[in-house]
């Protein structure tokens, strides 16, 4: 049972690992053909796409000049303080641990030792990835927060285009409506502020999308730009825009839905079938105890 639930779970994540390589794929495609004809407004802009570091940096919305310079301190300081630490739990920390775990039975023990023993090396690690963790967890949180405010703002979109209202004027709507202190309102004045500087809508359009860098927001971008290109309605774009994000969320959630079960298997078979089999075969394998030990008894005498 347990080999076939494991089985089951293997299939389960390496069907999950190529869907999500796979919608990988598909979102690199979509940028290239979206920027493939971006041309730089500065030498500045050429520099910083070529940037790694700065581009991660800037998508989890640390976009200052010195955000670059910062993280890599911080990192270097992470490391430092991961060797002092490491140092601290050899000196003081590892035998009395180690003394302390003597007594565990079997092979606990000896699994419990190497994790003590490779207790420094997994304390600098943790330290000098700390600010990477930081970085991530701010870009996850940006990501999140951007998908949850971006149905909303495309049904402000069409519903203000269907009343004749023009794209910059309901965008300006939007953005002083929500305000400047969410991620999508800070993404939005940063294209009223491209704008303001000279650059056509098309490029600005384009330099969203690369900033932000999420499937439905570059998605959103990219029929904007192309319905500037062949002169389409604003308002039909933006209506189909609207209801096919709603789609799209809908089919996530119903794929949420349907990979419950499986992420259930192991709470289940860690935290539940243990104890349900303590608590119905712990009766009958006491009372199997107690008759084999009176049979021995009258066996013996």
């Amino acid at each position: 049972m347990l080999a076939v639930l494991g089985l089951m779970c293997a299939a389960a994540a390496t069907a999950g690992l190529w869907a999500g390589i796979q919608s990988w794929r598909v979102r690199r495609r979509a940028l290239v053909r979206l920027y493939a004809m971006d041309v730089p407004i500065t030498s500045g802009d050429s520099s910083s796409r070529d940037n790694a570091l700065v581009q991660w940096l800037a998508r989890a919305g640390f976009r200052r000049p010195e955000a670059p310079s910062l993280f890599m301190a911080a990192t270097v300081g992470s490391a430092a303080a991961g060797v002092v630490l490491s140092q601290l739990y050899r000196l003081f920390l590892f035998e009395s641990l180690l003394d302390a775990i003597v007594g565990v039975p079997g092979s606990a023990g000896d699994a419990l030792a190497l994790v003590l023993q490779a207790g420094p090396w997994i304390i600098f690690v943790v330290s000098a990835l700390a600010p990477t963790i930081v970085v991530r967890t701010a870009r996850r949180a940006r990501v999140q927060a951007i998908e949850q405010d971006l149905p909303l703002a495309l049904e402000l979109f069409a519903t203000m285009a269907e009343a004749g209202l023009g794209f910059d004027a309901a965008l300006a709507r939007i953005v002083r409506a929500q305000g400047s202190d969410r991620a999508l309102s800070n993404e939005f004045l940063n294209f009223q502020h491209d704008m303001l500087a000279g650059i056509s809508r098309t490029q600005a359009l384009r330099q969203l999308g690369r900033r932000v860098d999420i499937p439905s927001l570059t998605s959103f971008t990219s029929a904007l730009i192309q319905a500037e290109a062949i002169g389409a309605s604003m308002a039909e774009t933006l209506q189909h825009q609207a209801v096919d994000l709603r789609q799209r969320r809908r089919e996530n959630a119903l794929l949420q839905a349907q990979a419950l079960p499986v992420k259930l298997v192991f709470p289940l078979v860690i935290c539940f079938l243990p104890s349900i089999f303590v608590s119905t075969l712990a009766p009958v394998i006491f009372q199997m105890i107690e008759v084999a030990d009176s049979v021995i008894r009258s066996a013996g005498q």
